[in-house]
Parts: structure tokens; sequence; C-alpha cells
């Protein structure tokens, strides 16, 4: 597989204009990316930019901070998939992980991967690692597949937090193979993105999609 074939091309900030996601599906189609990643007001316009192609349209659910409340991400998911989404990539509720409230947590994501899966669309569960010990990666990647999670993706990038080789190898072994591996949040060369994949990555977030795809051709008419 090439490099392109695992990307997420990613433009979440919340001062993204028409015109920069209109160029998002344009360089995901030339580059032939594996889907966008946007903001779900903008899955609409992904659907129509993106037509035709194969290049699937991935929403953020309950996005940066993981705190709405349940029904509302259920609602939220609902509506991204009408509007066309693919995928969703939703961030679980990190406080009530952190105080121990499992079951709420379960319930959170459940309800996103019901709706999700009646329509088959596949759900990765952004952990944000940055906030976690081990010992809490280990429980939330437990919690997200016993949910029924496709992914388990390590960081939003909103709160500082980046994806390292070290994480990816213990949700790799946590999830033991009940989920794929999502890798997001400071990815932005071609050397990190191959890092990420030889431990185990099935999956790359990055809004540095272009870059590491030309990094990977310069590295192979070197070989």
């Amino acid at each position: 597989m090439k490099i392109a074939d695992y990307i997420d091309h990613t433009i979440l900030k919340p001062n993204a204009t028409l015109t920069q996601i209109k160029h998002l599906c344009g360089e995901a189609k030339e580059y032939n990316f594996y889907s966008v990643c946007v903001n779900p007001c903008w899955v609409p316009l992904c659907k129509r930019e993106l037509h035709g192609t194969s290049v699937k349209i991935c929403a953020v659910i309950g996005f940066p901070l993981g705190a709405n409340q349940k029904w509302i991400k259920r609602q939220e998911a609902e509506t991204a998939i009408i509007d066309g989404a693919d995928e969703l990539d939703m961030v679980m509720n990190i406080g009530l992980l952190m105080g121990c409230n499992n079951v709420a947590v379960y319930k959170d994501i459940k309800d996103v991967t019901q709706v999700a899966h009646t329509n088959n669309i596949p759900v990765k569960v952004i952990i944000e690692t940055v906030f976690l010990t081990d010992t809490h990666k280990i429980l939330a990647c437990q919690i997200a597949t016993d949910a029924d999670a496709d992914f388990v993706k390590t960081c939003t990038g909103f709160n500082g937090g980046q994806a390292t080789v070290a994480d990816i190898q213990l949700m790799k072994k946590s999830v033991d193979g009940h989920a794929q591996i999502k890798a997001s949040g400071g990815i932005r060369d071609y050397a990190t993105a191959l890092a990420m994949i030889e431990a185990g990555a099935d999956r790359i977030g990055t809004s540095s999609g272009v870059k590491i795809v030309q990094e990977e051709r310069e590295a192979l008419a070197k070989e």
C-alpha cells in the first residue's frame, strides 16, 4: 500500500473556509487519499466535491472536547450520516473516563456506534492520549472496543497532544485485534507517518498529507 491509502486528509480548524474545504477535496482527489476528515457542517459540500471518486468523507463528532451530552453526539452522528459521511471520528468523554465513570463512557460511545453501524458506518473513538496515563489509555481502548468501536484514535490535536510510537504500540496491544488504530496529532512528515504504520497504525490523520506523499515519492525515487 502507498502512504496515501492510509491518510485521512484533514482540516478541522475553526476558521476553515469553503474555499479551503474545496481545496482539501481537490488534493484528496489528486493524491487519492483514503478520506477527507472535516467538521460536520462541511459534509454536504464534500459529498458534492467528491462525487464519483473513491475518497471517503469522515465527520468528527463531539469535537474537540467530547463533553456533549450523549444524545447530542447521537444526533450529530445521525445528521452527519444523512448528509453523506462515510465514517465518524468521535471524541470520548475524557472527564468521565478520568472520573472512573466507565459505564457512562461506554454508553456515550455505544449511542454513536449503534446509529453508525445501523448504517454500515465505521466509528473511530478519539481517546485524547495527552490527558491519560498508560492505565487510562488501556482502559479507554477496552471500553471503546466493548462499545463496538471500529478504531481507537490517539488525539484531536487541539490539546497539545500528538501521536507517539509508544502509544500506538500500547493501543494495538490493548484492543487485542478487536479494533484498528488511527494515529493522529503531530504527524507532519513521511518518516513519522511510516513509523506510526510500522508500530501498528492502520490509518493516519494529518493535515500534511500532500507533503507526506511527496516525501514518499522522493524516498522511493532514491531506492
